[in-house]
């Protein structure tokens, strides 16, 4: 069901009058359809599910903007409840290239799956605007429920888009616009899904607020879950949006740095009527910034003084090894004194790992390796000082002591210190 311009327009007068909502109670609204696509949300994408119960708690929810597994793994530690993806960030990390549209529906989905499987918190997807025709973006919709986003952010600007606060934006006609959000929806329907679908329109900067509100308006009639009008440029404006469709969660875009729309904290966010709030820059500007300045200090040759970067043990607590070291514990083979291999765990040999340090000549750990004591293979490639050395005489040798037996201490030809464990 489509609207013309003069009927909208009856329903407000000015900025701050809100649009009478169409909501779900619509006689359009397929209820059967909604209630099948929800029974299948525990067995196909229970992070939608997840994120839904999210939108559903009081007050404004944050979500800052990852653009690789590790930048989402650290939103997910620092106790956020879900996050974004970012185009703008995922571009310029990926491709080191500008958010004009040079990205594929590939590359994204691609990103999409390492995104996923690094997190258990739930993500929402950029998908631009679809990638193509509403068939496309069909396809779009059912790649990324794959992937294994709870959400996907979709807009109506016209191919090559860009990120809504530059010029030049440019809109799809209204009508087609809606239509997208009705193939989006479909799309979730086929897929037996429940993905939150976010309806963004750039029609503020293209054409006016004015046609802004009545698209989002129609994105509410038309199924969308979350409502997004990107580059809004006053805190009016915003007051405006959030009387649409006052029951549909609207998402604000607090673009750090410079963007049109005004900076405001999470609580003045939610006095106003957000929702959901995404911080798309953070990350990405505070890392190339680090990077900067690091590679400024290496070019004079200054390595990073202890307090601007994580020491060692902390970055590999962050990626993940003390975690691997943990399970392949339960998997080590066990070397008995007789130097058999047990492979039997009620055989009384308890597994042993074998533990590498290397310290540079000033002080500095430069490699903290934990290996399978039975799987010594290639140990000598890592630390070519061992070369020679009968790392399994020392083990035969080694009586078990608490905390671990060291095997070996010493400085090879280049003042580094080598001491190997026996754990």
């Amino acid at each position: 069901m489509y609207f013309s311009d003069d009927e909208y327009s009856h329903e407000f007068i000015g900025i701050g009058i809100g649009i009478n909502e169409l909501d779900r109670s619509d006689p359009s609204f397929n209820l059967e359809t909604e209630s099948r696509a929800a029974m299948a949300v525990s067995s196909h994408d229970p992070a939608a599910k997840v994120l839904r119960r999210i939108l559903e708690r009081p007050g404004v929810q944050l979500g800052p903007a990852c653009f690789d597994a590790l930048s989402a793994k650290l939103i997910e530690s620092a106790g956020f409840s879900y996050c974004f993806t970012s185009g703008f960030s995922i571009c310029a990390a990926r491709l080191g290239l500008p958010d004009t549209g040079l990205i594929s529906y590939g590359e994204m989905f691609d990103h999409g799956l390492l995104l996923t499987q690094a997190v258990s918190i739930p993500i929402i997807a950029d998908a631009d605007n679809g990638f193509g025709n509403p068939i496309n973006l069909k396809r779009t919709v059912k790649g990324f429920i794959r992937a294994g986003f709870a959400g996907i952010l979709l807009e109506d600007q016209l191919s090559p888009k860009a990120c809504g606060h530059t010029p030049g934006r440019k809109v799809l006609s209204r009508q087609q616009a809606i239509v997208n959000i009705k193939a989006a929806v479909d799309a979730r329907s086929e897929s037996g899904s429940d993905i939150v679908i976010v309806a963004r329109t750039d029609a503020r900067q293209a054409v006016s607020l004015h046609e802004a509100l009545l698209r989002v308006q129609a994105f509410a009639d038309a199924g969308a879950d979350v409502l997004f009008i990107d580059a809004l440029a006053s805190v009016q404006e915003m007051r405006a949006f959030c009387q649409v469709s006052p029951h549909i969660p609207k998402m604000a875009n607090m673009l750090e740095g410079g963007g049109k729309t005004p900076i405001l904290t999470p609580q003045q966010l939610g006095d106003i009527g957000y929702k959901i709030v995404v911080y798309p820059l953070s990350l990405l500007g505070v890392s190339i910034r680090a990077m900067q300045d690091a590679l400024t200090a290496l070019k004079e040759g200054l390595v990073p003084p202890p307090g601007t970067m994580p020491s060692f043990e902390e970055i590999k607590d962050i990626v993940g090894f003390n975690t691997y070291y943990q399970e392949e514990k339960r998997y080590a083979i066990g070397v008995s004194s007789e130097g058999d291999i047990s492979r039997d765990p009620s055989s009384g040999v308890r597994p042993q790992t074998l533990r590498v340090k290397v310290a540079g000549k000033d002080g500095f750990e430069k490699l903290d390796l934990r290996i399978p004591a039975g799987s010594l293979d290639g140990l000598t490639n890592i630390v070519p000082a061992l070369a020679g050395v009968n790392i399994k005489e020392l083990m035969d040798n080694a009586v078990e002591e608490i905390g671990g037996k060291k095997l070996l201490d010493f400085s090879d030809s280049m003042d580094e210190r080598i001491q190997v464990f026996l754990e």
